[in-house]
């Protein structure tokens, strides 16, 4: 097997809110690493700190420990004006509410292209004319729509606008913070469907992120479960669903509504409580790799267990 390569390297991160006598931790020492071309998926419950570790990549949220690694050149912390030029353009983000993240007062034209001001400043008013004509074309929108305002727009279309809006930068990778929860579920499957298209055919990488485990799978080629600010588990998608090893990650799949009336009704909720566990400080939890791959949180005990279940 070939040695994929990485485009971003995430290496015990925290982020921390409030002030030093009230600090409230929404990030505790999380590592991960992003291919170059997959979709990560991050999936966690609201408030376990997913949205703000992608806030924390694009550098919107400070890092208070650890390090974000973007082609191997740390852009955490304090940078030079160039690597966050570099960021900025390589990097965009897809926001979770359509109609919140888009300027009421400004036309589409300007909505799209308000990256192109900052960053490439020598474009002639023609040149920019035609990226934004062809960024709203490959997210499905004909190129008279730059002249109308967001409130004329659906749930859906704002919601290609925005990803017009991260395209026309021609970034390698996108973080996509719940791009279709504010979303009716017909359209929901047109903009998943939209992104594998852009990916493929622009060789993109996406960081997802979604509270919605089944969407997840079908857009994801891994999978990390965030919990209060922890990853809980980390694996392949089918791996992940097939052997789902940290009592957290079994509730999640639990929650997952079922097409099957009957199966639906029958079928057994399990609810995390964190005190299952019985941690010591003689014996903290680790983060372990327990089989190629397939990374979960847990004491001696419990990483036994897994093993066990696994069949080593």
């Amino acid at each position: 097997m070939t040695e994929r390569e990485k485009l971003l390297e995430v290496r015990d991160l925290r982020v921390t809110f409030g002030n030093r006598r009230h600090p409230f931790t929404a990030v505790d020492g999380v590592s991960f690493d992003v291919y170059k071309g997959e979709t990560f998926g991050l999936v966690g419950e609201s408030g376990s700190g997913k949205t703000t570790i992608g806030r924390a990549i694009i550098r919107v949220n400070p890092v208070s420990g650890g390090t974000v690694s973007y082609n191997g050149q740390v852009i955490s912390g304090k940078v030079s004006r160039e690597v966050d030029r570099q960021v900025i353009q390589n990097i965009q983000m897809i926001f979770q509410d359509p109609m919140a993240s888009l300027n009421e007062r400004a036309k589409v034209d300007y909505i799209v292209s308000e990256g192109l001001y900052n960053i490439h400043k020598g474009l002639s008013e023609k040149e920019r004319q035609e990226k934004v004509s062809r960024a709203l074309a490959a997210v499905g929108l004909l190129p008279e729509f730059a002249s109308r305002f967001p409130h004329e727009f659906s749930g859906g279309q704002r919601q290609r606008i925005g990803i017009a809006r991260a395209l026309i930068m021609d970034p390698q990778f996108i973080i996509a913070d719940e791009p279709i929860s504010a979303l009716d579920v017909s359209i929901r499957a047109q903009v998943l469907n939209l992104m594998s298209k852009l990916q493929k055919e622009r060789g993109l990488t996406y960081l997802f992120i979604a509270h919605d485990l089944s969407v997840v799978r079908f857009i994801s080629d891994r999978i990390g479960v965030i919990y209060r600010g922890k990853l809980m588990e980390l694996a392949g998608s089918e791996q992940l669903f097939a052997h789902p090893l940290h009592p957290y990650t079994r509730s999640l799949l639990s929650a997952i509504p079922m097409p099957d009336p009957v199966g639906e009704r029958n079928k057994q909720l399990v609810v995390y409580d964190p005190a299952c566990h019985g941690y010591t400080e003689s014996d903290p939890p680790q983060w372990t790799e327990v089989e190629p791959g397939h990374f979960v949180r847990g004491d001696r005990k419990e990483l036994d267990q897994y093993r066990k279940l696994l069949g080593q």
